[in-house]
């Protein structure tokens, strides 16, 4: 067999074909915005929390980027949402963190753990932005005192639809957050989580503001979009914390 040339070798490493994994964001002077940095997320939930304050001192310890909430629907449970670009850092310095000091004797709740990865969808005009600061920005946010956190799955059907049917629906959807956003009352953290859910959840959101009651009616007038009503196979479980601690934001 005839050895490759190099000029075969870089037509086929430039071919269609060949899978490139990158976000990519909006072009600027023609030329696309490329990463391969993103950020991932984990929430997790345990209860048998008696002195919050005790998981608090762990972490204002450690150098881990987490916000501790109380969870709204158990008096003695709490969630630590903790982000990462590094995903070996979900059980390595996460692990370390969770088996050692005053987590060790909490209960975990795995059935509502969440994790997924921020993306993008081809239009962001900062893609670095829109990847890694303003999601850490918003988690971090010492304003931000309430979230509400859940999953979500859409039906496959809609993943059949022509990409300008898809980009109506989710426009309509946008539409409703920016409001609430450019309001003050709330701002959302989209992941991805595509083969990373236990339950093949395909996303997670994040709703955070200043007070909880908006927070509950964004979720509210989402129901009314086609997305929600008509293409979202499955939501939740939910999970409604006020901000217990946040690591102090560092960009």
């Amino acid at each position: 067999m005839r050895p490759q040339s190099s000029t075969q070798t870089e037509k086929r490493a430039q071919s269609p074909d060949t899978l490139d994994l990158s976000e990519i964001g909006a072009s600027i002077d023609g030329t696309p915005q490329v990463s391969s940095r993103r950020l991932f997320v984990q929430l997790q939930m345990f209860d048998g929390c008696v002195q919050p304050q005790d998981l608090v001192a762990a972490l204002e310890g450690s150098d881990l980027e987490c916000v501790l909430y109380q969870d709204v629907h158990d008096s003695s449970g709490v969630g630590l949402l903790y982000m990462t670009e590094n995903p070996n850092d979900l059980v390595t310095e996460l692990g370390i963190l969770l088996r050692r000091g005053p987590f060790a004797s909490l209960r975990r709740k795995p059935e509502y753990t969440m994790i997924g990865r921020t993306y993008s969808s081809g239009r962001e005009p900062n893609l670095e932005e829109w990847l890694l600061r303003k999601p850490r920005r918003n988690m971090l946010n010492p304003e931000f005192s309430w979230a509400i956190w859940y999953p979500l799955r859409r039906k496959p059907e809609f993943y059949l639809l022509p990409r300008s049917d898809q980009g109506k629906i989710l426009g309509e959807h946008a539409m409703i957050g920016r409001a609430y956003a450019q309001a003050g009352y709330a701002q959302d953290i989209r992941l991805a989580c595509f083969g990373l859910d236990t339950h093949d959840n395909e996303f997670v959101i994040g709703l955070v503001g200043p007070d909880l009651y908006p927070l509950s009616r964004l979720v509210q007038d989402m129901r009314k979009t086609q997305q929600t009503a008509k293409y979202i196979d499955s939501l939740g479980p939910f999970f409604v914390g006020k901000v217990c601690w946040q690591k102090p934001l560092a960009l």
